[in-house]
């Protein structure tokens, strides 16, 4: 009867030690204070710091041409320990720290000639590209870098600034962390309708080698503080900034799209001028291209259900139909105001299909879209395209009744 414990004996002690063995770590592993976490990272065009300059006038450096402007933002533990430890305004949770010159790779490893911790770049959150950058540099050879390194998150965020990048990784607000707030708003389009969906790296890399053309958020920063302002249009075939929609030309783009989670469209009574706000609580749009011959067209179905959010007309019943439905018009007028302005931006002055016109076409019409996508933008900005919106007020809040 003992034999078998003699037996499961010897495996449990080999299953021990192999256990103990596999929880001893990765050989190759280092030690987080041993690290600088890069969480965000700028590029602006090329401009020295003091310390760049001085350390020049005394010969230090490489062969380079000051091209390119990287700011890596960073936290280390003593950082984040010195933070827990002292709390005050001026304390910062985080650290940036430049290098000027014409290879990424190059200045990223320039850090190693200056700091105790090796830069990693497990931790990237945000990658935020100047306006002046975008527009002069294709951005598949700006990006290449950042896109071939195994080490860097493919979920990084992609952003563009409408002044210098840097600037957009600088906050006042103590223990404000400037990368975290930024891919945090985010986080806010079911507020708004005004907000892009994320564009991270790996989707940015599938759209520049669709050689289409798209969107990018813009982000603009004034002493600190930061703002989500419109997009920056992205050619297809130069990969460069071609030009820019405003926050209202956005909102157009997003309700021909129907990817908005949430908004508010603000219009005016057409009797008394008084204002009416409508709240989005859903969104969907329909895209159907029209064939006839070598003749294409579009007709685009926006359709809505949201709420009376706030309403300032003095006369009227907000409960009965009839101020409804003028309220549903209303705000109906808004949108195609926004929309119409929005394909006119794209259409007449950029020539641009950055809404999505080519990808239904290329799933509806395959045959048709292999003739006309080597020059599809410029097709796309000769094309009739039809809109219809609906807009439905489900909801109209606890306030109603006449009012006196």
């Amino acid at each position: 009867m003992k034999q078998p414990h003699s037996k499961i004996r010897p495996l449990f002690i080999s299953l021990s030690v192999l256990l103990f063995v596999s929880l001893t770590g990765c050989w190759s592993s280092h030690e987080i204070e041993e690290q600088s976490l890069g969480i965000g990272l700028a590029f602006d065009k090329g401009l020295k710091s003091k310390i760049e300059k001085e350390l020049s006038k005394k010969g230090e450096g490489y062969t380079k041409k000051d091209l390119i402007t990287s700011t890596f933002q960073i936290i280390t533990p003593q950082v984040a320990s010195s933070t827990t430890k002292q709390s005050g305004p001026s304390q910062k949770s985080y650290i940036n720290i430049s290098q000027t010159g014409d290879s990424v790779l190059q200045m990223i490893r320039e850090f190693s000639l200056e700091r105790e911790q090796a830069l990693t770049s497990h931790h990237m959150k945000v990658i935020v590209i100047s306006e002046s950058l975008a527009k002069s540099y294709d951005l598949e050879q700006l990006l290449d870098e950042n896109l071939r390194d195994n080490d860097f998150r493919p979920s990084c965020v992609v952003l563009i600034s409408k002044g210098r990048a840097k600037s957009t990784l600088e906050t006042k607000t103590a223990g404000e962390i400037p990368a975290f707030r930024l891919v945090g708003i985010l986080d806010n389009t079911f507020r708004t309708s005004r907000i892009l969906p994320p564009m991270p790296l790996f989707k940015l890399e599938s759209k520049l080698h669709s050689e289409s053309s798209f969107l990018l958020q813009n982000v603009d920063s004034v002493s600190g503080e930061v703002k989500f302002a419109g997009a920056s249009v992205i050619d297809g075939k130069t990969h460069k900034m071609k030009g820019f929609l405003n926050e209202e030309e956005l909102e157009g783009v997003t309700w021909i799209t129907g990817k908005g989670k949430g908004g508010v469209v603000k219009s005016f009574d057409k009797k008394t001028g008084q204002l009416m706000v409508y709240e989005v609580e859903t969104m969907k749009s329909t895209i159907k291209p029209r064939v006839k011959g070598n003749n294409i067209s579009f007709d685009v179905n926006i359709e809505s259900e949201g709420r009376l959010a706030e309403n300032w007309v003095v006369s009227g019943d907000p409960f009965k139909n009839e101020f409804l439905n003028k309220a549903e018009k209303s705000a109906e007028k808004e949108v195609k105001r926004l929309v119409r302005n929005s394909l006119e931006k794209m259409q007449k002055e950029y020539r641009v299909d950055v809404a999505g016109f080519g990808n239904r076409l290329r799933i509806e019409n395959p045959k048709l879209w292999m003739k006309v996508k080597k020059d599809w933008d410029q097709t796309f900005s000769e094309i009739p395209i039809n809109y219809n919106v609906k807009l439905t007020i489900k909801d109209y809040g606890t306030s109603g009744g006449t009012k006196k």
